[in-house]
Parts: structure tokens; sequence; C-alpha cells
């Protein structure tokens, strides 16, 4: 009998107990492989000889597959349990934060209160405030309303702007209702600032007050620099007027000459025209040439000032 007991006729016979280990740890290995990443295993490691260990364990594995298994095994996963212990008790104990628990009341709105609000100006202190009158005729027994400030970037209603604050108003079963002020500073002193609550008309009041902001004019004018010049755009009355421009200062006189007298040459006589013979009585004087042609004597000519007449040669 050729083939092996419990095999059939053109099979290559029942497998042995090495071989189906052996299928099954392959088995293993690729369904290991596509559930579980290598990558991030931190005791994973792959040597230079091309073998791979276990840093945990420090055994020593021909292939993925036969690691994967040794993960599996009750070795790896006792010396698991053991880091984790040892890990736990060395870490030092932190206290728990102490979360207080608020209870979310759930109850049905009935809508929106009515309300007044009055603007007020007061002429003294030249102060502007506003009156709140909140009316809530439907309160539960014995609750009071509350109010409080809110900064134009904790809500997400409207869009924030920096030059408004909103003052909100809360009293059950009524909704919640907002107002949009300034937000300028609030004068929290004890008599401008005040909030009441009539339990008998069942109606809130709040006023405020606003802070007056200091005008420009009473800061002071920084010192004038080192040069004179003060502040760009702010006259000064104390600064001196600059002296008017003079001209260059005059020669100094030449030795031997009294202070005032004419310095320089006479004046030269224009040179005798050409082809010209002047009589005996001119030679040695100097030529004169007519005067340009004017008017009548005492008569001016446009473009011209008044001239004397000329003088005679005599």
């Amino acid at each position: 009998m050729d083939r092996e007991w419990g095999s059939k006729p053109g099979s290559g016979g029942a497998a042995s107990a090495q071989n189906e280990a052996i299928d099954r740890r392959e088995r293993l290995r690729r369904l290991a492989l596509e559930t579980i990443d290598l990558a991030k295993d931190p005791y994973f490691m792959r040597n230079h000889l091309g073998s791979y260990e276990c840093k945990l364990c420090l055994t020593l594995h021909n292939n993925e597959g036969n690691y994967l298994a040794h993960t599996q095994g009750k070795r790896h996963q006792t010396n698991l349990a053991k880091r984790a212990a040892r890990e736990a008790k060395d870490a030092p104990a932190q206290p728990q934060p102490h979360k207080r628990k608020v209870s979310v009341r759930k109850t049905v709105k009935i809508g929106r209160p009515g309300y007044r609000v009055t603007k007020q100006f007061d002429g003294e202190t030249k102060q502007r405030s506003l009156l709140f009158q909140i009316e809530y005729p439907e309160i539960e027994d014995n609750a009071k309303p509350r109010h409080r400030f809110m900064s134009s970037y904790e809500q997400r209603v409207q869009p924030f702007e920096k030059r408004y604050q909103y003052l909100l108003f809360a009293a059950e079963p009524y909704e919640i209702i907002a107002f949009k002020v300034p937000s300028t500073e609030i004068d929290k002193s004890t008599p401008k600032f005040f909030s009441h609550w009539d339990p008998d008309s069942k109606m809130f009041t709040l006023q405020l007050y606003f802070k007056v902001k200091p005008p420009e004019t009473n800061k002071p004018q920084p010192p004038p620099t080192a040069n004179g010049t003060g502040a760009p755009g702010v006259p000064s009355s104390s600064r001196p007027l600059p002296p008017p421009p003079q001209g260059p200062p005059p020669p100094p006189p030449l030795q031997g000459m009294a202070p005032g007298a004419p310095m320089g040459n006479p004046p030269r006589a224009p040179p005798p025209i050409p082809g010209s013979v002047l009589p005996p009585h001119m030679m040695g004087r100097p030529l004169t040439l007519p005067p340009p042609p004017q008017g009548f004597q005492g008569q001016q000519m446009p473009g011209q000032g008044l001239r004397p007449p000329p003088p005679t040669m005599g």
C-alpha cells in the first residue's frame, strides 16, 4: 500500500502536524499584517542581519509572522503587563481636578418680558444715563431677576463691534433679553448705579451712568526740544521772530582815503565815432549823446518816468 492511511487516491497524502503548524502560522501572519501595522509597534526592530527582534522580550525572529505569533504568546503578554504595572507605580499621583456638577434646569420659556428704556442727561456732571424698567408679571415664586454685562466678543448672535457692549436681563420662565449700549466705562458709584426689584408690581429697575471722557485739550503739552521747536501743529507765542535779511557788509575803506570818498576811476568818455571830426571847442570834453525822444516838457510818455530836460551845453 503506497499511500498513507486516511488519504484519498490522487491526493498528496495527509498533512503532518508540522505542515499544519506551518500553514497555520502563515495564515495568521497574512491576517495579522492586514490588521496590525508593525511600523507603529514600539518593540519591533529589524537588525543588520535581516532578522527581527522584540526589544521587550529580547527574542530573535526570522520573519514578521514569527514576531506576530510571539506578540500573541504568553511571554510577550506577561512582559507587557509587568511594564504597565511598573510605569503606573513610578508615575507620580496627580490630584484629579474637582469638577463641579451643575444641573441645567429645563423650563418652558413663555416669551420675552415687557420693558421701557429712558435716556437721561445730567446737566451738572455732563453725564448720560439709561434707566431700564423690565416687567416680569409671570415670574416664578421667590425668584429675582438677574443682570450682567457682556462684551461684544462673548456673544455669537451679531458681529462683534468694539464700540458696543451688551446688558443682559434674565428671569425664569422668560427668555433672556439683551440691550446694546456703548462700551464707555460705567460709573458704578452707589448713588448713580443701582438696581431694585419690586415684588408687588413685578418690575425690575436698573439705572446706570456713563463716565465722561476727559477732553483732549487738558493733556499737557510736550516741552520744546533743544532747537526751540515745539510739537507739530501747536503755535508757539513765545518763539522770537527771525531777523530780517541783511545784505553783505560794505568793504573796508582803503588806507589814506577819507571815509565816504568816491572809490574807483572816474567814468570814461565814450569813444569817438569813426569818420566824424569834433569842433575845436569840444576837444577834451566828454561826448554827450542826445537823449531819447520824449514828449513835451512836463508830459509823461507811456512806459517811461518823468525826466528833467537835458542841460544846455555852454
